[in-house]
């Protein structure tokens, strides 16, 4: 009996290692830690999640999950989008998008010349105060699709984020 228990004992702690790796800087709070701290870097109130804009990512990143394509779905809120292979989680997307913070001139309110910083834009956008994101895996690649969706959007033309 006593080694059944130990067996079943190694079983659960594994089972339960696996799933935590796999969700692992997928969560919620991943997604808003990740955010909250760039948005502190610049003095940015923090984002709270919200479910209803979470489900609007879910749905979305459903949708691209059989071709992984980063199209933008146009709809209603703010949006970033990546995709990556291997382990690429939640987290690694908002750091991907919070790497452009180099690419971005506060003063002039511009990105530098030929290169991108929207993204970055967007996580730390003062007035986009909550946020609902969703990960999925791509049928045709293997790789993972990121959405994170804001509310109320950023990104308006001669407007400075911050």
């Amino acid at each position: 009996m006593g080694s059944f228990k130990l067996q079943f004992a190694v079983i659960c702690f594994f089972s339960l290692a696996m799933f935590q790796s796999t969700h692992a800087q997928n969560s919620q709070g991943d997604y808003l830690n990740a955010h909250n701290a760039a948005r502190a870097q610049v003095g940015v109130g923090s984002m709270v999640w919200n479910t209803t804009v979470a489900a609007y990512a879910q749905n979305y990143a459903n949708q691209r999950a059989q071709d992984c394509n980063l199209i933008h779905s146009s709809g209603p809120y703010g949006e970033n989008l990546a995709e990556g292979s291997g382990a690429f989680t939640g987290v690694a997307a908002v750091n991907l998008w919070v790497s452009e913070k180099a690419n971005y001139d506060h003063n002039s309110n511009t990105c530098a010349n030929g290169k991108v910083c929207g993204h970055y834009t967007q996580v730390v956008w003062r007035n986009s105060n909550q946020l609902g994101c969703a990960r999925v895996q791509c049928v045709n690649n293997g790789w993972w699709f990121v959405i994170c969706s804001y509310y109320p959007r950023g990104n308006y033309i001669g407007q400075s984020p911050y």
